[in-house]
């Protein structure tokens, strides 16, 4: 198995550290080339419009479109935007997920903040609580089509959702020691 994780700009590293202890071999995608071989990938949070606009700069938009119409994607925070058929900021989308979301919709970087979060779909994680970390974090406004919600806050605000093999977080599992989000990643491919 070989995950790529978009390395254009944000928290690849931290995705990538995450792989490498659960055994994983990681590609940095940064052009159209390297996403040959991949079996997923991952977009990592950052800064949306910056890694909108270095895909677009790079070739990238039409490739990770033909990629994801085969493969896992995930993308956390930025990244989580980055997928969204629709944001409210005018910039360059992937539109993979049916979901529209809201940039920094929880605050500034001073309001981050953690959350214990019931995520059913992960390993036990009805049982155990997810420590989902918030970093100007965006918002699920909308979940619609075949994508469907698959966290939420205790006030029902929608921070996760999926549809088919792709996945979206508005929080950074890559910053926790936690590595069940990462696995059930991995357990999409090749579903």
């Amino acid at each position: 198995m070989q995950i790529g994780v978009l390395a254009l700009q944000g928290a690849f590293i931290e995705h990538i550290k995450m792989l490498t202890l659960l055994g994983v071999k990681t590609v940095e995608v940064r052009l159209p080339k390297e996403l040959k071989g991949l079996d997923g990938l991952i977009i990592p949070g950052g800064e949306s419009t910056t890694i909108s606009k270095l895909a677009v700069n790079f070739d990238l938009m039409g490739p990770l479109n033909e990629f994801a119409a085969h493969n896992p994607v995930w993308g956390t925070c930025a990244g989580m935007i980055f997928m969204a058929s629709e944001a409210d900021l005018d910039q360059p989308l992937l539109g993979l997920m049916d979901i529209i979301v809201k940039r920094n919709a929880f605050g500034r970087q001073v309001d981050s903040f953690k959350a214990n979060l019931t995520i059913p779909a992960i390993d036990d994680g009805d049982h155990r609580p997810f420590p989902a970390v918030f970093i100007r974090a965006p918002k699920l406004v909308a979940v619609n089509g075949k994508a469907r919600v698959i966290a939420e806050l205790l006030d029902g605000t929608a921070v996760a959702a999926q549809e088919g093999r792709w996945l979206a977080t508005a929080f950074h599992p890559e910053l926790t020691d936690d590595d069940r989000f990462h696995r059930y990643f991995l357990s999409l491919i090749g579903t």
